[in-house]
């Protein structure tokens, strides 16, 4: 049966949120099992909250926590019993284990990923790939949004196959269409980074690549991949965020103003729940590390149980789906880059 590794221990909400996110995407799969690690009395203290097949929980203890205080790469070589280095080590030494899940310290979750799991070969730079959710009601993959603020031309180049290829394994997406985000459609828009990638995306057989999108296209546009630098991507990720936050505060606002607001309310509920649904980045859960040779997803620091258990799942998925697999023959076998 296939192992999926929790970091208990990571993010704001550990490790009430994520133990209860973990359980709740057992009770919708049957066929794998989780390993949490962390403190053991904390972890087993959530884990006495709950109704669960023991045969399918593991909990391995873990006495040391890599905060967002700490430098990433000191921390991943110094704290060898941290709830992040024991899972990635599960993840590279047992060949049952599927993938590692994590909402701590984003630093360390990637440095830790470089250093103990290693890219594939062939990999230029690992990429973080998060689903942002869209009009169609599915989600468009938005690579890369924070881990690589600066790039090169034939990193985007490469972020475009690594998440076509996440496309197809994981959503079952025969052609996804590839757009380049930058500050307008027209091929010569943006700086030379993004004219220069745009000219090796143009050229590639191995991706459906639709030109260059703005932003609103991330929710609003016909494309299925938006490749960014990490930078430009984190800063757009964290619009949609914001826009999907804003909308509800708003909303649940202006229903509690009068009698009248309260039973438009009424009226609208169902609309307005689906609207509020559609906007839920969280319930697509987190962000998977492309090009690591093992299956890595990053949720949000703050991510609730309604979000790590659709991240347990996304990494299932990719793992079964064959994710690095395909990743390996899409990029093939260049010299690796530092």
């Amino acid at each position: 049966m296939t192992k999926i590794v929790v970091d208990a221990m990571g993010g704001d909400n550990a490790p009430a949120e994520i133990v209860k996110g973990a359980l709740e995407a057992l009770k919708e799969r049957k066929d794998f099992s989780i390993v949490f690690t962390g403190a053991e009395d904390l972890v087993k203290h959530e884990l006495d909250k709950y109704k669960y097949d023991p045969s399918r929980v593991e909990l391995v203890d873990c006495r040391e926590v890599i905060t967002n205080d700490d430098i990433p790469t000191q921390a991943v070589r110094a704290k060898k019993d941290s709830s992040v280095v024991v899972g990635l080590k599960m993840l590279k030494e047992d060949e049952r284990v599927g993938g590692f899940v994590s909402a701590g310290s984003t630093g360390a979750v990637l440095t830790g990923g470089v250093m103990l799991i290693g890219r594939i070969k062939g990999v230029m730079r690992p990429a973080l790939c998060p689903g942002v959710p869209n009009v169609r009601g599915t989600r468009t993959l938005l690579c890369d949004c924070g881990a690589n603020a600066e790039c090169k031309p034939a990193y985007l180049a490469q972020f475009a196959i690594m998440a076509s290829a996440y496309g197809k394994t994981a959503y079952g997406w025969e052609s996804p269409r590839v757009g380049l985000l930058t500050n307008g459609t027209e091929e010569h828009k943006g700086d030379t980074l993004h004219q220069e990638a745009y000219a090796l995306l143009k050229e590639m057989k191995e991706i459906r690549f639709i030109g260059n999108v703005e932003g609103r296209d991330l929710m609003y546009g016909d494309v299925d991949v938006c490749v960014a630098d990490g930078f430009s991507g984190n800063i757009a990720l964290k619009a949609v965020e914001g826009c999907g936050k804003t909308v509800s505060t708003v909303l649940k606002s202006e229903f509690k103003k009068n009698l009248g607001s309260k039973l438009a309310y009424l009226c609208a509920r169902k609309q307005i729940g689906h609207l509020a649904d559609m906007l839920d980045y969280a319930k697509l859960g987190g962000s998977v590390f492309l090009g690591l040779k093992q299956i890595v997803v990053k949720c949000h620091g703050s991510s609730k149980a309604n979000s790590v258990k659709p991240a347990v799942l996304q990494a299932l998925d990719a793992h079964r789906g064959g994710l690095v697999e395909q990743i390996a023959a899409s990029v093939g076998s260049p010299e690796e880059n530092a």
